[in-house]
């Protein structure tokens, strides 16, 4: 999964969603907050030189905001902080109204931007999986179709594939 990028330019765009279930960091609670962290990659994901930024939940507190872009910053180590040498450019943090639901086929908005997520089916009608994908957060996913349109950090695209796991972070 680190071949060159589709997209338009020879570039590769997304929108990841997060629904925090339960977690905390230091004595910040982040139960139950969404983030989405917008990213561009200009050729595959190992070269490096990742644009990177989140849009935390307009509802979040500051000091919630605070912790969630430490995290995704790479700042607490774990699977993000695996990706601080691969960036090149941290966009920072913008605010929005951030919904997500979850289950087989999870659907988000974030602000204006509504992103859907159809799961791709194998033969015996059961969602399509990935594991031990070099660049996954979770040990397996599944793989479907995506729609919606981004416009966050200045980079719009078109969403047309997707993933969708549950995955436990500790840093």
């Amino acid at each position: 999964m680190d071949g060159p990028p589709t997209g338009r330019d020879g570039q590769c765009r997304g929108l990841l969603v997060f629904g925090i279930k339960d977690g905390n960091l230091d004595d910040v609670d982040l139960s139950g907050v969404n983030v989405a962290m917008a990213y561009m990659a200009p050729s595959n994901i190992s070269a490096g030189n990742l644009k990177l930024g989140i849009v935390v939940d307009e509802g979040a507190s500051d000091e919630q905001r605070n912790a969630l872009e430490r995290i995704f910053k790479g700042d607490e180590g774990g699977v993000f902080g695996e990706f601080v040498p691969l960036v090149g450019d941290w966009l920072g943090v913008e605010r929005a109204a951030v919904s997500f639901s979850d289950g087989e086929e999870p659907s988000a908005k974030i602000g204006d931007t509504a992103v859907t997520f159809e799961a791709f089916k194998g033969p015996d009608g059961k969602p399509t999986t990935a594991s031990n994908a070099a660049f996954g957060f979770a040990p397996t996913f599944r793989l479907g179709q995506s729609a919606g349109s981004s416009g966050f950090f200045g980079e719009s695209f078109e969403a047309n594939y997707g993933e969708a796991a549950e995955f436990e972070y500790t840093s």
